[in-house]
């Protein structure tokens, strides 16, 4: 994970969580001369409405405007994590064991040595998420159990 942002998500989770929400993830991403900032969050007894992301949105705003943290031009999205909610790191990948999630592998994967067996040349992975053991994720994909690193996923979400 880049240092940035591992910094925004020190600075952010902790306002988004004061302020009643569930801090879901972030992303950070690099597109031409210009950042994207991704913070998603959830409200588990009532769901996200507009207001909330417009009410997390100002704070957040307001914190990046005083820390400046981003080195450069960005834009700020909040939102709700949806239906095919993203899966940012162990926690959420033991929270949503037993569901179908899709995984898509980072290319550093094809550079390794000795891949874990099943993923050997993949990018993609659409299984059944049976639970983490010793930091990799353990994905059912067509009557067949693939280990998957947790630091060769580049993302993964729920799929419906």
């Amino acid at each position: 994970m880049p240092k940035t942002q591992r910094l925004l998500e020190q600075m952010i989770e902790p306002m988004v969580t004061a302020m009643g929400y569930e801090f879901v993830g972030l992303e950070f991403l690099g597109q031409a001369r210009r950042y994207l900032v991704r913070v998603y969050i959830d409200n588990p007894v009532g769901g996200i409405r507009l207001e909330d992301c417009s009410r997390v949105s100002h704070q957040i705003s307001g914190l990046l405007e005083v820390e400046d943290p981003i080195p450069g031009p960005y834009t700020l999205e909040v939102s709700s994590p949806g239906l095919e909610r993203p899966l940012f790191g162990e926690r959420d990948f033991r929270r949503f064991s037993g569901k179908k999630v899709q995984i898509k592998l980072s290319p550093r994967l094809l550079q390794i040595s000795s891949p874990p067996p099943g993923i050997v040349g993949r990018r993609k992975i659409t299984g059944l998420l049976k639970g983490v053991q010793e930091n990799c994720i353990i994905v059912e994909e067509e009557r067949q159990d693939l280990s998957v690193p947790l630091e060769y996923i580049e993302n993964a979400r729920l799929v419906l």
